[in-house]
């Protein structure tokens, strides 16, 4: 378990951890501590951004620095998804020709304006993110890393090859699936707990977007990849940083 718990780190992650084979007995679980990752950043996110409002940070140097904390954090995997499949959705190529885009390394237009969408959003809602805002975003990326892991090992594989298709394989899939939905409920219990109103917007965003997930993964590439697990968990952090941006705003929150 603790090999498993070091590969997830070490995979979606910039903590230096030791080093462990990445054989089949490791990997069997190593998703089961794919939430915790989230929870970490979690922690660095609500820790940095409580800092950063108690000492009167403008609000421009704080939505530059809580937009880049999780770039840095999972030196930019789940960013990398994300450009890549923004890449092949707009090729409008058949299922063959967009499978083949994620893979190619190099960039296309696409993705750099989908970048620059991207942040430029994410800079909008974190300038308007008060301090009430900060632990439930800080359970979303647990939350959403739970669906995430949940789609790899749920959903029909796109191809045999790759992040998804080996993580999804090596696992003990029943037990990883019941871990993710236990990781689910309890943070959706948090959530509610933390703030009723703020929760159920997250909530039922994640479940909207969970079901966009799998509608884009099946039908436009015919199952999951590694990239778009990350297309997916960066653009439930983007949606989720929105609701509680425009939730804080309609109810004099902040």
């Amino acid at each position: 378990m603790l090999a498993a718990c070091i590969i997830a780190f070490s995979m979606y992650s910039k903590i230096p951890m030791p080093r462990v084979d990445w054989n089949e007995k490791n990997m069997k679980y190593a998703f089961c501590f794919f939430p915790l990752v989230g929870a970490v950043l979690g922690a660095i996110v609500y820790g940095i951004g409580t800092l950063l409002l108690h000492i009167h940070v403008g609000s421009l140097c704080f939505a530059a620095l809580m937009s880049v904390i999780p770039i840095f954090f999972t030196g930019g995997i789940h960013v990398d998804g994300l450009l890549d499949t923004l890449d092949a959705l707009h090729s409008y190529g058949d299922r063959e020709k967009k499978l083949e885009i994620l893979k190619d390394p190099h960039t296309g237009a696409f993705a750099i304006i989908g970048a620059m969408c991207y942040f430029i959003l994410s800079l909008g809602a974190w300038s308007e993110i008060p301090s009430r805002g900060l632990p439930v975003i800080a359970v979303a990326y647990v939350l959403t890393r739970a669906l995430s892991g949940l789609s790899v090992v749920t959903f029909p594989l796109a191809k045999n090859t790759g992040l998804a298709a080996t993580f999804s394989d090596l696992s003990h899939k029943s037990r990883v699936k019941v871990t993710m939905i236990v990781y689910s409920v309890i943070c959706s219990a948090v959530l509610l707990w933390i703030d009723c109103f703020l929760g159920i917007g997250i909530i039922v965003c994640s479940l909207l977007m969970f079901g966009y997930h799998y509608h884009v993964s099946r039908k436009q590439f015919g199952g999951i990849t590694g990239d778009l697990a990350g297309y997916f968990l960066q653009l439930n952090e983007l949606v989720t940083l929105l609701w509680v941006a425009i939730a804080c705003g309609i109810g004099g929150i902040a």
